[in-house]
């Protein structure tokens, strides 16, 4: 059976699992999980990426991101590739360092994301990496101690989670660690760690319960949510999968999309694709990343070597062009 493809959008909440081939270990020393977080930071903060939580244990790791301008695989390609190139040169081997693809699970904000930055923080415990909460409120590899203020982080989204529990800081921490606490007699809870019907609404008895009362919910192993959240969201993938076939059907090409925003700006079409930071080059610039990622499915790779800037910089132009099509209602006309 081909497999699913993911679902992601910006402001989508996501719940990444990452796990080393074999089950073999992907962080060997602390040289390896610094290395590990500076490049996850670096990633975070050019792609404008928000990361509520996160923990590293030897074999694996858990993130909870909220989608910004550049879609999570390519956030993730750029981590994973990045970090397996440092792994295999550091530790003299070869081959695969991950298994299989990443797990990502599409979630409903409101009624998990709490329940999931408990969940994923609690990880060092259960693991058994750190004894008790005094040890994980200090412990550097998970996103519990930078909440707690023991730790800093600037990539990690702090006020957003905070804000949850209090406005005053102090307050919100300690509401926020009681609420971790209360979590460490609930066992692994499998419905946070992926998708379905069965899962997002708890185990086969909610499931049950539910058809005993003529009550249908619609599930996707790739969703955590309630029925209406994942109709919305397999909507919404479907329409994006669409205009995206439709557009590759019709041989449409970045060099048209190109001709189109020239007519936008107002320049010639061979001046779209010039490095030059006068306004109209950017703007035109910020377009064709925008549309060409989001319409056409182009990697930030190759923008950036067409464009000759780095991939940080195609993200921004990315953010921008998207402000900008939204603020001004631009379109793609008839391509």
């Amino acid at each position: 059976m081909p497999r699913k493809a993911r679902i992601d959008a910006p402001g989508a909440l996501n719940h990444i699992i990452v796990r080393g081939i074999a089950r073999g270990n992907i962080f060997h020393d602390d040289a390896d999980r610094n290395f590990f977080t500076e490049r996850l930071g670096t990633i975070i903060s050019e792609t404008k990426t928000k990361c509520f939580a996160w923990a590293l244990i030897p074999n694996h790791f858990h993130l909870l991101l909220k989608t910004g301008s550049t879609p999570i695989p390519t956030v993730m390609k750029r981590l994973l590739t990045g970090y397996a190139m440092y792994y295999n040169r550091t530790h003299r081997r070869s081959g695969h360092l991950f298994q299989n693809r990443y797990k990502s699970i599409l979630c409903q904000e409101d009624k998990y994301l709490m329940e999931l930055v408990r969940y994923i923080h609690l990880n060092p415990v259960r693991a058994g990496i750190v004894k008790d909460m005094a040890a994980l409120d200090n412990y550097p590899y998970c996103g519990h101690s930078i909440l707690m203020g023991k730790m800093l982080a600037d990539w990690q989204d702090t006020s957003y989670v905070l804000k949850l529990f209090d406005d005053h800081l102090a307050k919100s921490r300690r509401r926020y660690r009681d609420f971790v606490i209360t979590g460490l007699d609930e066992g692994r809870k499998p419905e946070l760690t992926g998708g379905g019907l069965i899962r997002s609404l708890g185990g086969w008895s909610a499931v049950k319960s539910m058809r005993k009362e003529g009550a249908l919910q619609k599930g996707d192993e790739r969703i955590l949510g309630e029925g209406e959240f994942v109709e919305n969201a397999l909507s919404q993938a479907r329409e994006a999968y669409e205009e995206k076939y439709c557009l590759k059907a019709k041989g449409i090409k970045i060099e048209q999309v190109g001709e189109r925003v020239a007519e936008i700006v107002g320049m010639p079409a061979s001046d779209v694709w010039l490095s030059g930071k006068q306004p109209k080059q950017v703007r035109a610039r910020d377009l064709i990343c925008y549309w060409a990622t989001s319409k056409l499915g182009s990697t930030q790779a190759c923008l950036s070597k067409k464009f000759r800037i780095s991939q940080s910089a195609v993200s921004h132009s990315v953010e921008r062009g998207r402000n900008v099509v939204i603020q001004k209602k631009y379109t793609l006309g008839n391509l």
